[in-house]
């Protein structure tokens, strides 16, 4: 599935492209006033093949789940316990996310690809409810610092996952994919990964995560140092370097922006988890970086990191550091905007407006 998948992914579309550029050109507005948002809708077209691309209002937030092995050297002070937890409040609505989403007109999908604990049964009867998948890899990775986090087998079934749920989504009818991620300890898992393919030193990709204080956050740092020192992970082998230094949720997330690529959809990225997944995806397949739109800019340091190597512009920057898919919910209304405005607004000659 993994190659055929990576296979899909081709380049955006050039005429697409130009003709979205000539659209822009021509709408009653001066040239290059919405700045950002012209040339996101020119992306979108390229991606959809046609201009004007179609307006993404079925949008569809997965979060993938998974603990982290790590957590044993003391990277966070919060209990393992809460990443179950979360998942609990999650599919009862309660979290942060599901505000968010709710506001949004979004779906919520909560995927277990990596919990150490089962997660609680599912509510029943509201079919507008968060759903739960149980795809469950393995309960927790394993320390990165000791062995490799996971095999690359279940690094492979992980990806897999991911490629499966975009597929399941957007053939339920999504035009627009949102990541989200929940595991306690993921923090320390997504800055490896981000030194590892960015090719930068760990304190330039290690954030506080949930807010530690000094000497954690130096040990933190000391954590990531010590297992990219003991694994060397290469980042031509994507493969490799999720299975060495990542976690199952990382993976998972990967897979689906190669899914939601190879099926020309837009993914909404969320924050330094979602990235850090990105860059493995685009080691992947370089041509899934035209399905990327970044939501915003984590207050973590590596996701800055991330963003440049993937030559991406996030679409606001509020100092989050949530997860769970909340940038990318806040920034949803902005890409539809951009699209919009090309199905929208007259041009200067229908609108028998004068041009300079």
């Amino acid at each position: 599935m993994l190659e055929t998948t990576i296979e899909a992914i081709g380049p955006l579309d050039e005429p697409a492209m130009a003709a979205a550029r000539d659209l822009q050109g021509r709408l009653t507005k001066p040239a290059g006033s919405l700045g950002a948002l012209e040339e996101l809708s020119v992306r979108l077209a390229g991606l959809a093949g046609h201009c004007p691309p179609p307006v993404p209002d079925r949008a569809a937030v997965a979060i993938f789940a998974g603990d982290h092995g790590v957590h044993a050297q003391g990277v966070t002070p919060w209990p393992q316990e809460v990443t179950v937890q979360m998942i609990g409040n999650f599919l009862a609505g309660g979290a942060v996310v599901n505000a968010f989403a709710r506001q949004a007109g979004a779906s919520v999908t909560v995927v277990d690809v990596g919990v150490a604990t089962p997660p609680p049964p599912v509510p029943t009867g509201d079919l507008a409810a968060p759903r739960l998948v149980e795809a469950n890899v393995r309960r927790g990775t394993r320390d990165l610092t000791v062995t490799a986090a996971v095999s690359r087998d279940e690094a492979r079934a992980a990806v897999e996952t991911g490629v499966r749920v975009a597929g399941d989504l957007i053939d339920a009818g999504a035009d627009i994919l949102l990541t989200g991620d929940m595991g306690i300890g993921n923090t320390t898992p997504a800055a490896a990964l981000i030194a590892a393919f960015a090719g930068v030193d760990p304190a330039e990709a290690t954030g506080r995560g949930t807010g530690v204080d000094d000497p954690t956050y130096r040990h933190k740092i000391e954590v990531v140092r010590a297992a990219l020192r003991r694994h060397e992970p290469d980042p031509a082998d994507p493969l490799g370097v999720l299975a060495a230094v990542g976690g199952l949720e990382h993976a998972a997330l990967a897979g689906l922006i190669l899914g939601a690529a190879a099926r020309r959809v837009p993914v909404l990225l969320d924050g330094v988890i979602a990235v850090s997944a990105a860059l493995a995806a685009a080691a992947f397949a370089p041509h899934a970086v035209g399905a990327m739109v970044a939501g915003h800019r984590s207050a973590e340091p590596g996701a800055t990191v991330a963003l440049r190597r993937l030559g991406l512009t996030p679409l606001i920057d509020l100092g989050l550091r949530l997860g769970e898919g909340t940038g990318a919910l806040l920034a949803l209304p902005v890409v539809t905007g951009a699209v919009r405005v090309l199905h929208e607004v007259a041009t200067f000659d229908s609108a028998g407006v004068a041009e300079k």
